[in-house]
């Protein structure tokens, strides 16, 4: 069984900067901090005013400044999942790989919250599949945690190392299993990654394997899909 200890204690300075960085104060800080360090460019894009985004590319605006979080204006339209501005930027040469101070990229972030429109064109333009977030993860565990199934299927397709361990010590596989409800989009993610050849196999850092958590959990479909992949 997982030592949820273990887990809690190596999560939590990742896990305490979210919780600070959600409070209503600090929300309220980075917007005051946002506002003071801001582009106009990220200012139309926090507007959404596509007619403005063309007039400040068209005027040569630098399509990668950063704000006070080292935001570019392309992170900024892949938060709000912003699809035509994240175009225009992205036709105006945005970095899609471009990080920000918590190592999110437009690339990273839209496969994490599953922002497939995005995600596509950053996968069209440049997006490094070998590139991680502030866990250590590529943009394939996070989306199989939250059961993104589309985003799994394009990332798979796009060549994504489907046995990528993050610092926790888990795969995409193994966060399907351990961070769900073993409902039907992540029995769904489980078999995509099987046929992606996913290592079944392939145990935490505690030594417990996709097909032991599965039953821990009683997820039984997917320990079904497991067992008929040769898992143990």
């Amino acid at each position: 069984m997982i030592n949820r200890r273990h887990w809690l204690s190596a999560a939590a300075p990742g896990l305490m900067l979210l919780q600070l960085a959600n409070t209503p104060r600090a929300l309220a800080q980075s917007g005051a901090d946002a506002a003071m360090n801001s582009t106009p460019l990220h200012r139309a894009v926090q507007a959404n005013d596509l007619g403005r985004l063309r007039q400040l590319l068209a005027a040569g605006a630098a399509v990668d400044a950063r704000d006070a979080q080292a935001r570019t204006p392309l992170l900024l339209a892949t938060h709000a999942n912003l699809v035509p501005a994240a175009r225009l930027l992205i036709e105006a040469g945005a970095d899609v790989n471009a990080k920000d101070a918590i190592q999110d990229s437009p690339y990273l972030y839209a496969g994490a919250r599953g922002h497939l429109e995005i995600l596509k064109l950053t996968l069209a333009h440049g997006a490094d599949l070998r590139s991680t977030n502030r866990y250590g993860g590529t943009a394939l565990i996070p989306a199989c945690e939250r059961g993104h199934v589309e985003t799994v299927r394009t990332l798979i397709a796009a060549g994504m190392d489907v046995d990528h361990v993050n610092r926790l010590g888990w795969t995409g596989l193994l966060e399907a299993i351990v961070l769900s409800d073993g409902g039907p989009r992540h029995q769904q993610i489980v078999k995509l990654l099987i046929e992606a050849g996913a290592d079944v196999n392939l145990a935490d850092r505690e030594g417990v394997t996709p097909l032991q958590h599965a039953r821990q959990r009683g997820h039984s479909e997917t320990a079904r899909l497991l067992a008929a992949a040769g898992a143990r």
